[in-house]
């Protein structure tokens, strides 16, 4: 057992997630994730949803159904496995994390809300990695502040009629679909938000305005303009939508933890083998007791993330009850600690570390966003007081 793997004998896990956790790393090395050419990041993102759903990683992201007729691999998402899976590939490669990750989250709402139909007619998809999800939340004016959201549905007849912004949206542009939350009640503050599922060609959406950002992935405004969607496209009840896009959120935040520990373990694997064959001053870095000392704090910081992940993982999944706070403590603990660790071995490669496209030149930008976007660290702080407070 090496040591990115050690943590698997803890109690969190049975040995499912053992061999899903050996077999995945077996996947990523054969298939040399790696070295990704993501020049071309939508490119790139497309053939990387269709590898993951071939091998069939992208089954852990949907349920089965009762009938095992949805794509899933387990009747319910299991969070330990979405967790390992994300883990995993960001230590590899952050777009193939990616990719994974928003067949999740972007599928989410339908998985949990959606009628028998939605779920046949979309599921299967994008567990095949044949059709690629996105989640429309976020809008110039309404980041964290979910409920502040303006973009509006109102309706006409068997339809409603969507106009306004979603902006930050992952996927944007190369989804198939899109799980949009928009407010159907202008009076009604979060309980008027309602969730729709809005196929990309659809007259009146347009996803062609991309964001470039530190992390290239696809990225991109929408603009819906008298978008017509069929009410029976709704997800869950009118009016049911900022408790489902939370409680869609909820699921997939405690894997962007996990994805922040795989940065972090591939930092301490760069550094570990970098710091004994850098000589300097006689001797080599990892002589040095300040480099000493920076990976005990690193492998501190490491551990503590993992326990508070898959701790947040396991009540989901075992102890099956709401895991809001320990959810919000792994997020906060493992980005913040992983933007530290990452910088610190970067601080060890010297000019090196900034070499453009160089493994921790990449790791270095690959983090800084996982501390805002599925709720800022500021956020889960908020989360954490409340969630003591209310118990």
């Amino acid at each position: 057992m090496n040591r990115n793997d050690q943590h698997l004998e803890w109690p969190f896990f049975d040995d499912t997630h053992r061999d899903l956790a050996r077999s995945l790393e077996d996947w990523c090395v054969a298939e040399e994730l790696s070295g990704l050419d993501d020049a071309d990041v939508y490119g790139a993102c497309a053939t990387l949803v269709a590898r993951l759903g071939q091998a069939g990683w992208l089954a852990y992201c949907v349920p089965s159904g009762a009938d095992g007729g949805l794509g899933g691999k387990h009747g319910r998402i299991d969070s330990r496995s979405l967790c390992i899976l994300r883990e995993t590939l960001a230590r590899h490669h952050a777009l193939a994390d990616f990719a994974l990750a928003m067949q999740g989250l972007g599928s989410g709402a339908i998985s949990l809300a959606g009628c028998d139909r939605l779920k046949r007619k979309y599921l299967p998809e994008v567990a095949a990695g044949r059709s690629i999800a996105a989640f429309a939340l976020s809008e110039p004016e309404a980041g964290s502040d979910v409920a502040a959201l303006s973009c509006s549905a109102v309706r006409d007849g068997d339809h409603y009629v969507l106009d306004g912004e979603k902006t930050w949206i992952s996927n944007g542009g190369l989804a198939h679909f899109y799980c949009v939350f928009v407010r159907t009640d202008p009076q009604a503050g979060a309980r008027g938000i309602t969730a729709f599922v809005v196929d990309a060609d659809t007259p009146g959406l347009n996803a062609q305005e991309r964001i470039d950002v530190t992390s290239p992935h696809p990225l991109a405004l929408l603009r819906f303009e008298r978008c017509r969607v069929p009410a029976a496209n709704m997800l869950g009840e009118v009016g049911q939508g900022f408790k489902l896009a939370m409680q869609t959120l909820d699921i997939f935040r405690c894997s962007v933890a996990a994805a922040a520990l795989g940065f972090a373990r591939r930092a301490l694997d760069e550094g570990l083998a970098h710091a004994p064959r850098r000589r300097m001053f006689g001797q080599t870095l990892m002589d040095l007791q300040l480099t000493q000392a920076a990976f005990g704090d690193i492998a501190a910081d490491i551990d503590q993330s993992a326990l508070l992940v898959y701790r947040a993982a396991w009540v989901r999944d075992v102890a099956q009850r709401a895991s809001t706070m320990e959810t919000a403590m792994a997020k906060m603990v493992a980005t913040e600690a992983a933007q530290r660790v990452i910088d610190r071995v970067l601080q060890m490669f010297g000019a090196r570390g900034v070499v453009r496209n160089s493994v921790m030149e990449r790791l270095y930008r690959d983090i800084r966003a996982l501390r805002i976007y599925e709720g800022a660290t500021e956020v889960q702080k908020l989360i954490i007081s409340r969630q003591l407070i209310r118990n």
